[in-house]
């Protein structure tokens, strides 16, 4: 998203908006912290509130985080009403930054926003530096496990235990220690690198409604996934599940009984068939339906489902795996990053993280011989003529696959 340049001379503004998955005790996605990115010609708090209303103009808190709570950096000017906030109270935790100074003007302004129903965070909290004063305004209190000693953050929770209210949230959650203490104090959520790492939403990669195109596509090709989860995943989305009505009546002509509602359509088609169509339908909308993307990912999906073959490992669990990866590449985000914020495996996340385990040596495989790298080939101990066929045999099926998602049937196995 561009502010292009006007006639005084200013030049294009580039918003970018950052999502960290917030997660619960139970490992259970409640939500994003937003992290504001932009490229500002001018530096200032009042820049920045500029750039978060022009972020949630285009964004908007929806489509950013869908119905999931939504934790919001705020500047002192949207606090103090100095400026109007772009989105009303519902999902939004408006966080106090630990660099605000805390004074009568922005405890009134704090009150009047709990008033008007926005849950209240009170960032980075430490005891003894003023942000006490608004502990009976906070719904959530964010503690650094990273950077505060357990003791200082033992002092903390205590102190928040006089405020029934108040949910800890530990934040900077980074080692298996991290989340012992953040147990041991009594954080109901959390958030940190070891649970999932921030991810940057921008138009010129790629916008929050094409991120959960990929979030449907991994959680369609998690290796467990059961009907019923499919049924309701498809059926969340009404464009998904018309076109694969579309495709499972092709299948069905001649059939007396049309294929009328998505659970049928699973049945008739069978779970494998569904989970590739679905995410073949998902991947065509992440690229706007442009044939290069779309066959290049498919291509190196298939690959590392032959070559998974050769090696041994799951084949639709080495499926997902090249096509993350390929996506990652496409839309230019490091595939450790992607791969922190999709529900995924541990096998499939470490493969994509930094190519270990069985799966790894898979996309590792199928990468050296896309670059012709011949001396990590000789390496995997695959014939390479082997590894040829597997490329031609791929590409293939990725044209036929395309083809057929772009005539409305169903593809060819």
């Amino acid at each position: 998203m561009s502010n292009q340049p006007g006639t005084d001379g200013d030049t294009a503004l580039s918003v970018h908006v950052g999502r960290q998955p917030i997660w619960s005790a139970e490992r259970r996605l409640v939500g994003y912290e937003l992290l504001f990115r932009g490229g500002l010609g001018v530096s200032g708090s009042f820049a920045t509130s500029q750039v978060i209303v022009n972020a949630f103009t285009e964004f908007g808190l929806a489509e950013i985080a869908g119905d999931r709570l939504c934790f919001i950096n705020m500047t002192r000017e949207f606090l103090t009403d100095e400026l109007p906030l772009p989105f009303g109270p519902g999902q939004a935790v408006l966080e106090v930054l630990e660099t605000i100074e805390v004074d009568e003007e922005l405890i009134a302004g704090v009150r009047r926003r709990a008033d008007q129903g926005y849950a209240i965070a009170l960032d980075d909290f430490l005891l003894d530096t003023g942000h006490e004063r608004l502990m009976g305004l906070a719904d959530y209190v964010k503690i650094d496990i990273l950077n505060t000693e357990p003791d200082e953050c033992r002092r903390i929770a205590a102190a928040c235990r006089a405020y029934p209210d108040i949910s800890l949230l530990a934040e900077k959650v980074e080692t298996e220690e991290h989340l012992a203490l953040a147990g041991e104090l009594g954080c109901g959520l959390l958030q940190g690198y070891l649970l999932g790492r921030p991810q940057v939403l921008s138009a010129q990669a790629l916008s929050p409604s094409k991120f959960s195109r990929i979030q449907l596509m991994a959680a369609l090709l998690k290796q467990d996934v059961e009907i019923n989860e499919i049924v309701s995943l498809v059926t969340q989305d009404p464009a998904l599940s018309f076109r694969l009505l579309r495709a499972s009546n092709s299948v069905a002509a001649g059939v007396t009984n049309r294929v009328s509602s998505v659970h049928e359509a699973v049945v008739m088609l069978g779970i494998a068939q569904v989970r590739q169509w679905v995410a073949l339908m998902a991947l065509s909308d992440v690229f706007d339906s442009t044939e290069g993307p779309v066959d290049a990912a498919l291509s190196r999906a298939r690959m590392c489902q032959l070559v998974a073959a050769e090696l041994d490992q799951p084949m639709d669990a080495a499926f997902t795996v090249g096509l993350l990866d390929r996506v990652a590449d496409l839309i230019d985000v490091p595939s450790d990053e992607l791969a922190g914020q999709l529900p995924l495996s541990s096998e499939v996340s470490a493969a994509l993280a930094d190519q270990t385990g069985g799966l790894g040596r898979v996309l590792r495989t199928v990468r050296a011989y896309e670059s012709g790298d011949l001396d990590s080939i000789r390496a995997t101990g695959i014939d390479p003529n082997r590894l040829t066929s597997a490329f031609l045999a791929a590409a293939g099926w990725s044209t036929n696959a395309i083809d057929a998602l772009y005539s409305g049937s169903a593809p060819r196995q």
